[in-house]
């Protein structure tokens, strides 16, 4: 299943809106809550296609049948970048378990790179409902990658993966890499430049979120 949310019109639009403009990426704390509000929205849409359970809730005047969520997913991270996204999740899932991979790129040539995963903290995710958190889907093998690293934790009885933006190629690499997965995307570029980045994008989350790498 691929959900693209902006394919409907909603408050997720104009939040979306500010991200990309660069009359507004200036300001890092409205870019870090414009993506923490996205996660939020992501999050309840999510919330939707996840399996419920009948708990009944005691009133002070009776008691009421409530469909409530079978169980918590784990909240799984890529840093730096997916933070404040993470966040957002965390706000609505906020009994949930949290993991963290780092992955970067390392570059080979000037436009050439590896996926490199190198720090990994998570709870077991076995038979768990994972989702997968990073705020651009790009390639794709990003996440893959971190998908295949968390497997070292259990095997998740679903997946769930979510990104601010992803290019049309980083859709078709998960749907063909991971097409257990269902994917829920606030919105799709056509297109990726020379250097695999997305366009016409909102340039790196990560520095716009935390400031520049050296």
């Amino acid at each position: 299943m691929l959900q693209i949310l902006t394919q409907q019109p909603s408050l997720l639009n104009d939040f979306l809106a500010e991200l990309r403009d660069v009359s507004v990426q200036t300001d890092r704390a409205r870019f870090r809550k414009n993506v923490e509000r996205i996660g939020e929205i992501l999050a309840y849409e999510v919330s939707k296609k996840l399996d419920r359970s009948i708990y009944t809730v005691q009133t002070p005047l009776g008691t009421h049948e409530s469909k409530v969520l079978l169980e918590q997913p784990v909240l799984a991270t890529v840093l730096r970048a997916g933070l404040a996204l993470h966040q957002g999740f965390l706000n609505y899932f906020d009994k949930s378990d949290s993991a963290y991979v780092s992955a970067y790129r390392k570059h080979t040539t000037a436009h050439e790179f590896e996926i490199v995963v190198e720090y990994l903290a998570s709870p077991s995710i076995e038979g768990k409902t994972l989702i997968l958190i990073d705020p651009m889907l790009a390639t794709g093998r990003s996440m893959f990658l971190t998908y295949k690293a968390l497997l070292t934790k259990g095997k998740p009885s679903r997946v769930i993966v979510v990104s601010l933006i992803a290019s049309e190629q980083g859709v078709q690499y998960i749907q063909q890499h991971m097409p257990q997965a269902d994917i829920f995307i606030a919105d799709v570029d056509p297109s990726l430049d020379a250097n695999s980045y997305i366009v016409p994008g909102l340039g790196d989350a990560g520095d716009l979120s935390f400031g520049e790498k050296l």
